[in-house]
């Protein structure tokens, strides 16, 4: 368990080891590719398109790396024990090692898929495996397609399909394909991988730019928000387009294959690169340091936020079920948000019920760029803050940020199931869906920021 500074008072520098994002879906991901593993003498689950099933090999035990939203994070899974890498710095150490390296990184998925393109499995020259693109359904032909290329055959993206019944064994919903590009790291590779591990290990925004066709195919470049390193070797159109366009991921916090054209205009179809997205993990700010403030740090914690709660009563703060899950402060609601910078992948809550406290939270919360605004309280509550916040000058359009009471109709009553109906309020808005019931609703479950491409 994390260790957390006690107290924080306003204006001193945060204390303690920066730490990293856990995404959601371990327990999904244990299920279905670690705790049933597939019989070695069974077939493959899913074979690559239009080709024959290739012999299983046995999920690897090691690490996954989870997603492309605000970090590389990897988790072992071993048992019920999960702890965090850095996937760059694990292939590094490889190499540091005299070992060979290819790397399957899911570049596209088209359909359902338990991952995200960015995710890695490693394999090196002696046959260990660490990591999964799938969760357990192609990592077998995969490392079919690593040795391949130890063995001298050249980088490509394979192509997999998955059935729906396929699918079904490996715990997806529905079929669909993925796209993954095997290829060997080496000594070209190297710095790259260093920038990104270290831009990582610094929560440091970070994109990661991957040639995946044509004589420098495995040629990478990295972005960031000071500038880029490194070129993809073809021209300096295609260098500046794909640098535009991380800039833009790196904003929105996604992963995706991009194609160009040879010259590196954005209209074309040849050259596909893989953009890689390590963003700085969303923020949460809390006012009032109350069972419910404890409930939602808990939860928003495990898939990512980096929580603070803040209280101007220091004497609030003391219980360590605050600092346990996040960072606390002591400092008046308005003076602490003018010290911070938050945007669209932001949060901030008003908890504290007390109006000294409440509007200036709300006033400044409001002078912000942050995505979701909300404040518990009834609707006489509200409505009574409304008006107040209306005579300090306040219109109807800025209070229509302010989400109140905040949260989902779900019933709730305990503090954990208020900090449920919370959370979920806050992740459909950030997805852009309504947060109503699956078995109503139609059309894909996962939206996905583009269409896939024809390979």
């Amino acid at each position: 368990m994390r260790q957390r500074p006690p107290v924080r008072a306003a204006g001193l520098a945060p204390a303690g080891p920066a730490r990293t994002p856990l995404e959601v879906g371990f327990d999904v991901l244990q299920d279905a590719a670690f705790r049933q593993p597939q019989d070695p003498g069974s077939p493959l689950p899913c074979s690559r398109t239009n080709e024959p099933a290739r012999p299983p090999q046995a999920p690897a035990r090691g690490f996954v790396l989870l997603g492309s939203g605000s970090d590389a994070i990897c988790v072992a899974i071993s048992g019920a024990m999960v702890r965090r890498v850095n996937s760059h710095r694990a292939a590094l150490e490889w190499l540091d090692e005299g070992r060979r390296v290819v790397a399957a990184a899911l570049v596209e998925t088209v359909g359902s898929a338990p991952l995200d393109p960015g995710a890695v499995m490693l394999v090196d020259d002696s046959g260990r495996i660490e990591g999964s693109v799938t969760g357990g359904c192609v990592e077998g032909a995969l490392v079919e397609e690593a040795q391949g290329v130890l063995a001298g055959a050249p980088p490509r993206v394979a192509t997999y399909g998955i059935s729906d019944q396929q699918a079904a064994d490996v715990g997806l919903m529905c079929g669909g394909t993925v796209r993954v590009f095997v290829h060997e790291l080496g000594e070209p590779q190297r710095a790259m991988l260093e920038l990104t591990s270290d831009a990582i290990e610094a929560e440091r925004p970070v994109a990661l730019a991957t040639l995946l066709e044509g004589p420098g195919a495995g040629a990478m470049m990295v972005v960031t928000k000071d500038g880029t390193v490194g070129s993809l070797g073809m021209t300096e159109l295609l260098d500046k387009s794909v640098e535009r366009e991380a800039r833009g991921f790196l904003d929105q916090g996604r992963s995706a294959l991009r194609r160009y054209s040879r010259r590196g205009e954005v209209m074309g179809s040849e050259i596909g690169v893989a953009i890689q997205s390590f963003s700085l993990p969303p923020t949460m700010v809390i006012f009032g340091a109350i069972d419910f403030s404890a409930a939602l740090a808990k939860i928003a914690d495990d898939i990512g936020y980096r929580v603070t709660i803040v209280d101007a009563r220091e004497a609030f703060l003391q219980s360590p079920r605050f600092s346990e899950h996040a960072e606390v402060v002591v400092d008046w609601p308005d003076r602490y948000l003018a010290r911070r910078l938050l945007g669209p992948n932001d949060a901030v809550l008003v908890f504290t019920h007390d109006p000294k406290f409440d509007e200036p939270a709300l006033l400044a919360a409001l002078a912000s760029d942050a995505g979701y605004i909300g404040a518990l309280g009834s609707r006489r509550t509200q409505a009574d803050r409304e008006e107040r916040l209306r005579s300090q000058g306040l219109t109807d359009e800025e209070l229509a940020r302010v989400n109140a009471p905040c949260g989902l109709d779900l019933g709730a009553r305990t503090p954990a199931e208020t900090a449920v109906a919370v959370l979920g309020e806050i992740l459909a808005l950030r997805a852009g869906k309504q947060g109503g019931r699956l078995t109503d609703s139609r059309g894909p479950i996962h939206s996905r920021p583009a269409e896939a491409t024809t390979t």
